[in-house]
Order: structure tokens, then C-alpha cells, then sequence
């Protein structure tokens, strides 16, 4: 998947519609019920796609203009926003994330090129503002899971499933504590390695003897479509596709973002 910011729009509009399909076919009740984020209705999660796209706006003006202008005004600002959106009726949330999708969208497509390579202030740190479409992308593709009505992680598109599963193995590889293990989707057949691979930080891998002449365990991989693994790693599955050797339970995956 390209990461230049233009050419991954379409991807977003694409991700957008099917998103607001759902969410069509949505009534007061099913608003109202439990989504898979803890604490979450289904109304919490279409409140917080809202306004993180009038959020990703704030940051695309700040590219343009050059203007300090963070992406929330603050955590407990976003967090209040996000509670009071949450209680409206299915229209209105339809409605809402229609309109604040039109709104990035258009912000998206009027940034000069060279704005692109500006720095933002974002929820988690100063990024290029080029990353903003990916993570508007993300935040739909794997919210969408989240509703729980119906869209999985096995309905993501290829390409999305292989670089979300790139970049959250990239991430927790980089962890102080990594989780040990090397993961290999089937349809690159390229492992990706996590840890000393082998589920005992610290220890030897491969077999090959510790000191004092006792063989390490032997390497632990899980193996599986890219997108089975990247919604187990981010907790949007339960990886009951995948193959795990040698054989045994999932290890748990640690907190995602």
C-alpha cells in the first residue's frame, strides 16, 4: 500500500462508504448497545470518528497555515466532545459522520503538495502531516470493527490488513518488553520478527544451548492471514485462524495504541 498521501484518499472514500453503510443500517436501539471498546456504545464509537476527522482537519490547517493548532484542544475536551455525541439518534449520527468526512476529505485535497512535509501536533506527538491519511484511514478501518454490526477484520482490504500488520509488529517489536515470537502471514510468506522469537525473553532461540548446556525452547511463530494476525495483535480478533507453533494457546498480546 502507498503511503502518499493523495493517492491513499481513495481508500479513505472507499473505507467511508462502507463504513456509513453500517451505520445506514443502524437503528435508535442498536446505537445505544455495547460496541467491542470497553465502556463503548456503538454511539461512543460513530461520536469518536466524528470528530477525529474534524480533528484531522485541525491538523491540515495547521499544515497549510503554518499555525500551531493541535489536533484536540485537550484530552478532556476530546474525551467530553466525544460523551455528548454519543447519546443522538441513528440519523444524526449518520448525518454527522457523513458531513465531518466530506470536511477531510475537501481539507485533504486542498493541501498544497509542500504542506505535506509540514510538522503537526497530534494526539500522540509532533508527525509529517503526510501520515494523516493513513491514520484516518486506520482509524475507520479497524473503528468499523468496532461497531460490532457485522464488519470484521476479515473484511479488510489486503492491502490495509498487510500494513497495519507491518506497522503494529513494528511497534510492539520496539517495546521495552517485545512480545517474543515471529509472525508469518501466508500471503508474503515473509516472517516478521518480534522479540527473540521465541517466547522467553532472554533466552537463547533456535535450540542452540544455553550456558551450562541446556537447550533454549524451541522458537514460537504464529501463522495466518495478514489480517487474522493484525486483528489479534490490535485485539479486533481472536485469532481462532491462526496456527501457532510449536503447539498451544495465543500468548496475549499486549494493550495496542
Amino acid at each position: 500500500m502507498t503511503l502518499d498521501p493523495l493517492a491513499l484518499l481513495p481508500e479513505v472514500d472507499r473505507a467511508t462508504d462502507r463504513l456509513l453503510r453500517t451505520v445506514d443500517g443502524l437503528d435508535d436501539a442498536a446505537i445505544g448497545e455495547p460496541s467491542l471498546l470497553p465502556g463503548w456504545t456503538r454511539g461512543h464509537v460513530l461520536s469518536h470518528l466524528a470528530r477525529n476527522a474534524d480533528s484531522m482537519v485541525n491538523l491540515l490547517t495547521s499544515a497549510r497555515t503554518g499555525e500551531d493548532i493541535p489536533q484536540y484542544p485537550s484530552p478532556t475536551a476530546r474525551d467530553a466532545d466525544i460523551a455528548a455525541g454519543a447519546p443522538r439518534p441513528a440519523a444524526d449520527q449518520l448525518a454527522d459522520l457523513r458531513v465531518s468526512a466530506e470536511r477531510f476529505a475537501e481539507a485533504a485535497r486542498a493541501l498544497p503538495a509542500a504542506a505535506w512535509a509540514a510538522e503537526v501536533r497530534t494526539f500522540r506527538g509532533h508527525l509529517p502531516a503526510a501520515i494523516l491519511t493513513w491514520r484516518r484511514l486506520r482509524e475507520v478501518e479497524i473503528h468499523h470493527v468496532d461497531l460490532a454490526a457485522g464488519y470484521r477484520s476479515a473484511d479488510w482490504p489486503d492491502a490495509f490488513a498487510q500494513r497495519l500488520l507491518h506497522e503494529v509488529a513494528h511497534d510492539l517489536a520496539h517495546r521495552a518488553e517485545p512480545l517474543a515470537l515471529t509472525l508469518h502471514p501466508t500471503e508474503s510468506g515473509q516472517p516478521l520478527i518480534l522479540g527473540n522469537g521465541n517466547g522467553n525473553e532472554g533466552k537463547s532461540s533456535g535450540g542452540d544451548p544455553e550456558p551450562g548446556g541446556v537447550a533454549g525452547p524451541e522458537p514460537r511463530t504464529v501463522a495466518g492471514p495478514a489480517h487474522e494476525l493484525a486483528g489479534w495483535l490490535t485485539g479486533r480478533s481472536t485469532g481462532a485462524g491462526l496456527a501457532v507453533t510449536p503447539a498451544g494457546p495465543l500468548p496475549a498480546p499486549p494493550p495496542w495504541m
